[in-house]
């Protein structure tokens, strides 16, 4: 299986924090997950702890590389610009992936790099994988919090899409 590719500075182990969230599941394709994925207007619809999405310069509504763009989770207002950009294609794993900050001092600044992996399996699964490094005053806080909120919030955000990605595919 595939891994997540990160950037200087952003290795996990050698961050504040860090949360990774995997699903395997039968019945799913990367090609029908994707868009619930690289649309993040549909992000609030399925899952609760993401808000008030916008782009800049006029882009969007689908994530692509060097893509500026807004939106709310975890309390904090995340500006985010997407470093990687890899589409579905037969045989390959789709890829996306953002830093994120929020705040402007040393005690509320928060730099994150949040990527995700969706990949075919063998036997009509599907992989999502989504790791999340943190660096910052935040991130200590979040790391140390029980029940951890990041772990869970992702948990909710790859169970939110999935079941979207389900209900789409019935409805065809």
């Amino acid at each position: 299986m595939n891994t997540i590719i990160w950037p200087e500075g952003y290795v996990p182990g050698f961050t504040d924090n860090f949360a990774s969230n995997e699903m395997i599941v039968a019945g799913l394709d990367v090609a029908g997950v994707w868009p619930f994925l690289n649309t993040p207007s549909r992000w609030p619809t399925y899952y609760a702890n993401s808000a008030n999405v916008r782009f800049h310069d006029g882009k969007g509504p689908e994530l692509a590389e060097g893509v500026r763009f807004h939106f709310e989770t975890f309390g904090f207002p995340v500006e985010a610009e997407v470093v990687e950009h890899v589409a579905p294609a037969s045989g390959k794993p789709a890829r996306v992936a953002w830093h994120g900050w929020a705040g402007s001092t040393p005690a509320d600044r928060l730099d994150v790099h949040h990527a995700w992996l969706l990949e075919d399996l063998p036997g009509g699964r599907l992989r999502i994988l989504t790791q999340e490094t943190q660096r910052g005053e935040p991130a200590r806080a979040l790391a140390s919090a029980e029940p951890n909120p990041m772990i869970n919030g992702h948990d909710q955000w790859l169970k939110g899409m999935i079941a979207a990605a389900r209900k789409a595919r019935r409805a065809r």
